[in-house]
């Protein structure tokens, strides 16, 4: 087997397997936030975007919500008032079933996303998918 100076030969079993993510993930502290976001939502300068589209709808945001809800404690999580697909707002609810989410204008939670360690785009192409996330603690 030929290995690349720079990579690793090490393969996580399961989470998050896209290095960059893990790597904020796991320097996220207490107050930290994330942003999950459809491909539209602009990005402020100076944030860290990762980027997983590939195609429309690909992937999606649920996925992608679900995976980062599994590896990080979320104390608090921020949507856009606008959002109104049910299946996306019944994710939420199952993804996050503790947390208390706060609800505000769209506009207004695209400033919020300034203070973000990072926004993850996916390819959802349903309008207002947009979830920004608050890192807790685990005690």
């Amino acid at each position: 087997m030929v290995h690349k100076e720079g990579t690793s030969g090490l393969m996580r079993r399961d989470g998050i397997w896209h290095p960059r993510l893990a790597a904020i993930v796991t320097g996220m502290g207490h107050g930290d936030e994330i942003v999950v976001a459809d491909p539209g939502l602009p990005v402020p300068t100076g944030v860290e975007t990762i980027d997983l589209v590939f195609a429309r709808n690909g992937p999606r945001f649920l996925p992608v919500l679900a995976v980062l809800a599994s590896e990080l404690v979320i104390e608090g999580a921020v949507v856009a008032r606008e959002l109104s697909d049910s299946e996306i707002r019944d994710g939420l609810d199952r993804f996050l079933p503790d947390v208390p989410i706060e609800r505000m204008s769209h506009s207004s939670l695209k400033g919020r996303t300034r203070g973000a360690r990072a926004v993850v785009r996916t390819g959802e192409a349903t309008p207002y998918a947009n979830v920004i996330l608050r890192a807790g603690v685990p005690f």
